[in-house]
């Protein structure tokens, strides 16, 4: 196994990631698992993380070689955080000024909701709620960062350069997100040209934001940075703090997001330059 992944990795990577996303698809659309009580599609990200261990133990790698090193555990964590807060404050500022020139009771609420392409539809405030958010999140950084950035790029960067590893990364990140408007569309939600909108701006956003965690990845040589600012995207941003107007929630969230990602990309491809002389 080993020796196949250091002559074959894209194709190995391929085969993986085809697995996972067939996992994938297969829960979104057969067993739900975001429509019962759990709320989450959490099958998948769990099987993920299995399938990976098991495909590290098989090649002889271990975790720290692909970014789950205790170094820099605690300072990239926070640094990713901060990145991740100060990024998201400038987008929420952004969001709060555009809804405020043409809504009324512009304010900040907090509680869970589960990400939607249509709009948030339940509001938990329960502590359980929040914690459950913070777990679900914690296994779905640990699954996409461990495969997405961790794995593909640590073997396909091995044979070939990082900049070709990070590019296939994130091309395979993006059409990770595919599924979400195409369920949106086979539920009726989403006409299909909104469907082809959306899935387009989800695959280049979902890319943009691959790359950036992948720059991380090689200027810090762990996981810790990226996957604290994923986690920051997908439980503040998506899932916890929300804008609320008289007319609804989150009405700009995607301009929220979006407008936080690219700032944070500029500002990694800033200091990416000059690290990497170091490297």
């Amino acid at each position: 196994m080993e020796k196949y992944i250091q002559k074959k990795p894209i194709a190995v990577c391929s085969f993986l990631f085809a697995v996972c996303l067939s996992i994938r698809f297969f829960e979104y659309f057969v067993i739900r698992t975001d429509e019962t009580v759990i709320g989450e599609n959490l099958i998948h990200k769990v099987a993920g993380i299995l399938l990976l261990f098991a495909v590290l133990r098989a090649a002889n790698i271990k975790w720290s070689e692909v970014g789950f090193s205790r170094h820099g555990l605690v300072k990239n964590t926070l640094q990713g955080l901060l990145l991740g807060g100060i990024c998201f404050a400038i987008s929420y500022g952004v969001e709060i000024l555009l809804l405020s020139m043409r809504e009324n009771g512009v304010h900040m609420e907090l509680y869970v909701s589960g990400f939607s392409l249509t709009g948030t539809a339940v509001q938990n405030t329960g502590l359980l709620f929040f914690l459950l958010c913070i777990a679900f999140n914690l296994i779905n950084v640990w699954m996409e960062e461990g495969l997405f950035r961790g794995f593909l790029i640590k073997v396909i960067s091995d044979k070939y350069s990082f900049l070709k590893a990070n590019l296939i990364a994130a091309l395979l990140f993006g059409i990770w997100h595919f599924v979400m408007p195409v369920r949106s569309f086979a539920e009726g939600e989403l006409e299909l040209g909104q469907m082809l909108l959306l899935a387009a701006g989800y695959i280049i956003l979902s890319g943009l934001m691959s790359i950036k965690w992948g720059l991380l990845y090689k200027m810090t040589g762990n996981l810790w940075l990226g996957a604290a600012d994923h986690f920051f995207n997908n439980t503040v941003a998506s899932n916890m703090l929300h804008v609320v107007t008289d007319s609804g929630a989150d009405k700009l969230q995607i301009v929220r997001i979006m407008l936080a990602q690219i700032v944070s990309l500029a500002f990694v491809a800033v200091i990416y330059r000059p690290a990497k002389r170091n490297l």
